[in-house]
């Protein structure tokens, strides 16, 4: 690492060290990508189908067991002294999405961070306890799998990000992989959106030491490894990213503030002291977008996003960002934009809510094609009305102000009074 790089964070990790002076940690938010997988897929050449893979597509791999592991000690060395030693039901409350890695994922995070001792320990050649994982069936899912693909704004977004100069252009640029990704392996369909599947796939097969094929060079790697951040890029953000994250990532982000919010109000009944959320990679990017601090880059395996409330000595509470992406160094502190570090948690909450969307469900619509025909007829009708009742308006105008002998009248004299009649 370069000297410059080191002093950084050397200079990050003291003022960090001087801000939480005073500091009392009361909650913590974690969400992090599960570990190490198989592939989810295979492209239709590829020599290693599914029956390559010990459980299959899409599972937790030992590495990924490990991954976790490490992180659960981690946090349990990070959280020493503010979460219990021993696993207490009152103190953490843990979600997943309803795959087999994020579940697994958990449930390995969690042999580290709560290995059994004294009455926890059941079986005394079993260093592990069971803690429960929560979750929703994946077709239920609203808060920790993105993107979500019920909201036609969205959708109408997507194809407008698609017409954007960035989007065209990296199109155009790398053209050539994009075609030999489609005459190597078989897809009927390849794309800018749709080449990342298989870089992770030939990604996967690189980490469990399968031969690649003589097509995939280092080059053809780096330029899918570019392709395949683009696509996150593109889902969560280049074209109106905060829209996009009022339909996506500002769901959780929502949740995340109100849970904050709440637990930043002293309560004698209030014993939960970290929420742990078992993930994607998308679903960190989402998150990390609406908050605008995305990097850009896939997040990787078991990475994780924390978030931790502070009370100060006066009583004052604060947000602090933090995102471990490397198991080999400390967390990175992140700076959310138009705050500080040790961010104020009312200046947390009034920065976050305008990605925060207050009704999705009617910023997801958008005018169907029918419903624009119907908009259009009225419109015509009424105006052809309007046209027909001024008109009507000028003609009776025009016939009172016509002399009287034109209007079909005559003048007669009353034979007593000299009166006309």
């Amino acid at each position: 690492m370069a000297p410059a790089a080191v002093l950084r964070l050397l200079m990050v990790g003291f003022v960090c060290q001087q801000a939480t002076a005073g500091k009392s940690l009361i909650y913590v938010t974690v969400l992090f990508r599960h570990g190490d997988r198989s592939p989810v897929r295979a492209y239709p050449t590829d020599p290693y189908q599914e029956s390559a893979w010990p459980q299959g597509f899409g599972q937790l791999s030992q590495e990924g067991m490990r991954q976790h592991f490490e992180l659960g000690q981690f946090l349990r060395s990070r959280y020493k002294g503010f979460l219990n030693e021993s696993y207490d039901r009152h103190e953490v409350l843990v979600r997943s999405t309803d795959y087999d890695r994020t579940l697994m994922s958990a449930e390995a995070n969690l042999a580290g961070l709560y290995p059994p001792s004294g009455q926890q320990l059941f079986n005394p050649n079993l260093k592990w306890q069971p803690i429960p994982v929560h979750t929703v069936p994946q077709s239920e899912e609203r808060l920790l799998s993105f993107p979500l693909g019920d909201c036609p704004r969205y959708q109408q977004l997507m194809n407008e990000t698609e017409h954007t100069k960035e989007f065209l252009n990296v199109t155009t640029t790398y053209q050539d992989i994009i075609n030999l990704v489609k005459n190597k392996t078989g897809l009927n369909k390849t794309d800018v959106e749709s080449v990342w599947s298989v870089y992770d796939t030939l990604y996967c097969e690189s980490l469990h030491n399968m031969s690649a094929p003589a097509w995939v060079t280092p080059e053809v790697m780096e330029k899918l490894r570019v392709l395949k951040d683009f696509g996150f890029q593109i889902i969560f953000g280049v074209y109106n990213q905060q829209e996009k994250s009022r339909l996506q990532g500002g769901i959780l982000l929502g949740e995340i503030v109100k849970n904050l919010s709440k637990m930043a109000v002293p309560s004698p009944k209030q014993r939960l002291k970290m929420m742990m959320l078992s993930a994607h990679d998308t679903t960190v990017a989402a998150l990390q977008a609406s908050l605008n601090v995305f990097n850009g880059r896939q997040p990787p395996y078991a990475s994780c996003q924390i978030f931790e409330l502070h009370r100060d000595d006066n009583g004052s509470v604060s947000v602090s960002l933090f995102y471990r992406n490397d198991s080999s160094v400390s967390p990175y502190p992140l700076e959310l934009p138009g705050c500080s570090l040790q961010c104020p948690l009312e200046d947390f909450v009034r920065i976050t809510k305008s990605w925060i969307s207050d009704d999705r469900e009617k910023e997801c619509q958008v005018p169907s094609e029918h419903s624009d025909k119907r908009v259009i007829i009225s419109l015509a009708v009424s105006g052809c009305l309007l046209l027909l009742l001024i008109i009507l308006l000028l003609g009776v105008i025009c016939w009172q102000k016509q002399p009287p002998g034109s209007r079909g009248y005559h003048h007669v004299i009353s034979q007593g009074a000299g009166e006309e009649s």
